[in-house]
C-alpha cells in the first residue's frame, strides 16, 4: 500500500492576496476515491503511476488528496492545517503502509510556518516512522530546508523550465519503487547556496547559465551509483529565514560520492551567479512600440512584475495603460483580474459600453485603476479546460470580454492562469494568432503559445514578482545573501575558522 498526497503552492511573501481552501478549489481539490478517479491521469501524480506500471510491483493505492493552488500570497494557517491533518490522519489509520509518494511544491509559506512542506513532512515522518520510505516530486523553484531533507528518504526536482511534471512525478516512482524492491539504498546528500536571482534567466532551453546548470545535473546522473541530481533555482519572492538557492543528490549507498556531487553543483551556481543575474527586460514604452512595429504578430509581452505563475494578483495596469497612451491600432489581448468589473459588466449586458475603473485593486502598490470606457462583448467563465503546469482545467469565477477600440481584456473573478494559455481566449471565440500582440502574466512560461508567436519581449514592470529584487522591503531572508549582499560568501560545506 502506498500513500499518495499533492500539496502544491508557490508562495509570493509580497502579495496581498491571502491562500485559502478557496484558491485550491479554482483547480479542483479532489479527496479519496476522487482523487483516484479524476487526479491520477496528469502532472507528477500521472508520471507516478506509470513509474509503478513499469516496476511490475503489485501495489495498492492510498488516494489521500489533491490540492493545487498556483502561485499566490502566504497561505493560512487554517488552510495548511486542513492538509497536514487530512495527511497524517490518513497515514494513521492506514492498516499497511509500504511507501509515502508526495507531490509538492515546496516553496509554500504559511503565516505561522515558513517552511510549510518542512512542516507537513516533520507530521508525515512522526506518523509513518523511520522505516516507511518517503519520496518526494517537487518543483524546482523549491525552498529546499533541513526538514524537508531529514524528512524524506529521496527527492527529485523538476529537470527543466518549462515543467514537465509527469517526467518529475516518473522519476521520483522509480527512485521509490527501487527502494521497495530493494535495489537501492538512498544517501541524499545537499547544499544550501547563499544566493537568488531574478527569473529571467530561468529557461533551460536557450543556452545560458541554467541550461548548463541543469545539464551538469543530468551528466551526473550518468555516474554509477548516482540515481537523481536535483538543482533548485528557489523562486524569487520567497522572504523566509531559510530561503535561497540549493541542491540535493541522491546515490545508491554511497554517501561520500552524494556529497561530492552536491558540492559541484552548488559551486557552479555560485561561480556563475554573475551569469544568472543578467536582465533582458525593456521598459513598459519601449515593449509596446517593439510591439507595434514588428512585422508579424503574434508578439508575446511578458509583464514580468504581474506574474500569476509566481504569486502576483494578474491586475496590473501597467501594459494597459502604455498601450492607451501610444493609441495604438493594431488587435492587443489582456486579462484583468477584476471582479467588481466582472460583476458591473454582468449586470449592465452584453451590447453596452460601461465607466469603469479598471484593475489595479489588489496591486495597488505598483498600479492604479484605467479608467476607462468599455464595450462588453461576451459573458463566460466558470470551468475552462487547459492543460497547464500539469492540471487540466481551472475555474475562472465569472468572467467577461471587455474592448477598448482594438484591444480586448478577458477580465475575470480570479487569476487562474492569468491568460497563459490559449484556452482562455478560446473560451470566448478569440484566436489568439490573430492578434499583433498580447500580454501574458508570466516571465517564462511561454510553452502553450510556442506555435503562435512570433516574438517575445520581457518587459520590465513593476509589481509583486518584478526583476529588481532590491526593491523588496526584506524581512526574514537569512543574510548575507547575493545579490542584496554583495560581499555574500559562499563555504560549500566547509567550515569557517
Amino acid at each position: 500500500m502506498i500513500a499518495i498526497a499533492k500539496f502544491g503552492q508557490e508562495t509570493s511573501s509580497f502579495s496581498h492576496t491571502r491562500t485559502t481552501l478557496k484558491t485550491f478549489e479554482k483547480f479542483g481539490l479532489l479527496q479519496g476515491n476522487a482523487f483516484r478517479e479524476q487526479g491520477f491521469q496528469t502532472g507528477s501524480i500521472g508520471g507516478f503511476i506509470d513509474a509503478a506500471t513499469e516496476s511490475g510491483i503489485a501495489w495498492e493505492p492510498i488516494p489521500i488528496i489533491r490540492g493545487w493552488a498556483g502561485a499566490s500570497g502566504p497561505i493560512t494557517d487554517e488552510t495548511l492545517h486542513f492538509f497536514v491533518q487530512s495527511i497524517t490522519t490518513a497515514l494513521a489509520e492506514a492498516e499497511v503502509l509500504d511507501g509515502v509518494f508526495l507531490d509538492l511544491h515546496g516553496a509554500g509559506q504559511a503565516d505561522s510556518y515558513p517552511d510549510s512542506e518542512g512542516f507537513l513532512l516533520q507530521e508525515c515522518r512522526k506518523i509513518i516512522g523511520p522505516e516507511v520510505p518517503l519520496v518526494l516530486a517537487l518543483d524546482h523553484h523549491a525552498n529546499l530546508t533541513q526538514a524537508m531533507v531529514d524528512s524524506c528518504d529521496a527527492l527529485v526536482a523538476h529537470r527543466t523550465q518549462p515543467h514537465h511534471p509527469a517526467d518529475t512525478g516518473y522519476q521520483a516512482g522509480r527512485l521509490l519503487f527501487d527502494i521497495l524492491a530493494g535495489h537501492l539504498t538512498p544517501n541524499l546528500a545537499w547544499r544550501k547556496i547563499p544566493m537568488l536571482t531574478h527569473q529571467e534567466q530561468f529557461l533551460t532551453d536557450p543556452p545560458g547559465p541554467m541550461r548548463e546548470w541543469f545539464e551538469m545535473a543530468r551528466q551526473m546522473e550518468t555516474l554509477p551509483g548516482v540515481v537523481s541530481a536535483s538543482t533548485f533555482p528557489m523562486q524569487p519572492w520567497l522572504d523566509v529565514p531559510n530561503g535561497g538557492w540549493a541542491v540535493a543528490v541522491v546515490t545508491h549507498q554511497d554517501p561520500d560520492l552524494a556529497d561530492r556531487c552536491a558540492g559541484e553543483l552548488a559551486q557552479f551556481a555560485w561561480d556563475q551567479r554573475e551569469r544568472f543575474l543578467k536582465l533582458e527586460s525593456v521598459p513598459a514604452p519601449q515593449a509596446v512600440r517593439q510591439a507595434i512595429a514588428a512585422e508579424r504578430g503574434l508578439v508575446i509581452l511578458s509583464d514580468t512584475g504581474d506574474s500569476v505563475f509566481g504569486g502576483a494578483p494578474g491586475d496590473s495596469t501597467i501594459l494597459l495603460k502604455e498601450m492607451l497612451e501610444q493609441h495604438m491600432t493594431q488587435v492587443a489581448l489582456l486579462t484583468m483580474v477584476d471582479p467588481e468589473v466582472v460583476d458591473l459588466a454582468i449586470n449592465a449586458g452584453t451590447g453596452t459600453s460601461i465607466d469603469v475603473h479598471l484593475g489595479g485593486k489588489q496591486d495597488d502598490l505598483y498600479s492604479s485603476p484605467a479608467i476607462v470606457t468599455a464595450d462588453v462583448v461576451a459573458i463566460g467563465g466558470g470551468e475552462i479546460m487547459a492543460h497547464c503546469i500539469g492540471m487540466e482545467s481551472f475555474n475562472a469565477g465569472r468572467a467577461v470580454l471587455l474592448r477598448i477600440g482594438s484591444i480586448q481584456i478577458v477580465v475575470s473573478e480570479t487569476e487562474g492562469i492569468g491568460g497563459n494559455h490559449p484556452a482562455v481566449y478560446r473560451h470566448f471565440g478569440i484566436e489568439p494568432g490573430t492578434a499583433k500582440m498580447i500580454v501574458l502574466k508570466t516571465a517564462s512560461n511561454f510553452q502553450y503559445f510556442a506555435d503562435l508567436a512570433s516574438e517575445i519581449i520581457r518587459v520590465n514592470t513593476a509589481g509583486m514578482t518584478m526583476s529588481n529584487l532590491a526593491e523588496f522591503d526584506w524581512q526574514q531572508l537569512p543574510r548575507p545573501i547575493y545579490p542584496l549582499d554583495p560581499e555574500t560568501s559562499f563555504l560549500n560545506g566547509r567550515k569557517s575558522i
